[in-house]
């Protein structure tokens, strides 16, 4: 039985009707493509989870969601396509440079809460897709909130120091030598769905452990200062007893093999993300966990 509150792909179906008045019957099925896609980027990206500050009842895309760690208190940014506001204001150019490189129109540097530092593997086509998606929907007048962060992690240009000891540019490569399912795995785990931001622990400046990729973080060093388990492929400490269909399901409906149901944070990025990935993505994605040192 899946959880209240997900979301068919039926109800996608509405922002998209915009284009039947604006554009010729040709490009219709082209147009629908690119917002059905970045529909479904959008949503396994946590871009609405973020960029949305729920618990007060705030505007879709108007930022403002608190995120807590170590470092201070971030607030997330106005994404909405708002043009003082917002982002609407930006070309596609500048879209994905802030994606891939982590910077803003002006050239200064975004911080690492803004998961660039993954979203920087995604396609060009993909951040294409997922930028048409923002775009068609409302702005939102709404200023950002400053952050609540002490020195030095709230200095832009020690962002550039940062970003030469932890920062790989993208897109993402192919494995060869892996078949294609794994890659499409490794694909939307760590360039669209980011799971490494919040299950890998960091270091005392804020870059990921990568020996220990998503290993896991202990309370206090997750996002809001919670605990984030570890998920490979360990039998006692990870999720090593769990089938490819298991985390597929999982992905699809927040269901353990125990019968419970994904909580806390986790319960969002599946009710408003990953429940809208295919079905073969999603097993694409457990192929790849599965594969992951056991740490």
């Amino acid at each position: 039985m899946r959880r209240s509150g997900t979301r068919s792909g039926a109800a996608l179906a509405a922002p998209f009707l915009f284009v039947l008045s604006i554009v010729a019957p040709s490009a219709v099925v082209a147009a629908d493509d690119l917002l059905a896609r970045g529909a479904v980027l959008f949503a396994a990206g946590g871009c609405g989870n973020c960029h949305t500050d729920t618990k007060k009842k705030g505007k879709p895309l108007a930022g403002g969601h608190a995120l807590k760690t170590p470092f201070g208190t971030f607030y997330t940014p106005n994404i909405s396509p708002d043009r003082t506001h917002g982002i609407g204001a930006w070309s596609e150019k500048d879209f994905v440079r802030a994606m891939r490189e982590g910077k803003a129109p002006d050239g200064s540097n975004y911080f690492p809460v803004f998961p660039y530092t993954s979203y920087t593997n995604m396609t060009d086509d993909d951040l294409k897709a997922l930028k048409a998606y923002i775009f068609a929907q409302p702005p939102v007048a709404q200023p950002n909130r400053p952050h609540d962060v002490g020195f030095p992690f709230n200095i832009r240009f020690g962002q550039a120091f940062w970003k030469m000891l932890f920062f790989e540019k993208g897109p993402y490569r192919p494995d060869p030598s892996r078949p294609a399912e794994w890659n499409r795995g490794a694909y939307l785990a760590n360039a669209v769905a980011h799971c490494a931001e919040c299950h890998t622990p960091r270091n005392a400046l804020g870059g990921l452990k990568r020996d220990r990729w998503m290993a896991g973080t202990a309370k206090g060093e997750g996002p809001d200062g919670l605990a984030i388990p570890n998920i490979t492929p360990h039998r006692s400490n990870g999720i090593g007893k769990w089938s490819v269909g298991q985390i597929a399901e999982y992905l699809g409906s927040g269901e353990q093999p125990d019968g419970d149901y994904a909580g806390s944070l986790m319960a969002d990025v599946i009710d408003k993300g990953t429940d809208l990935l295919s079905a073969s993505d999603r097993r694409a994605i457990a192929i790849y966990i599965l594969s992951l040192p056991p740490l």
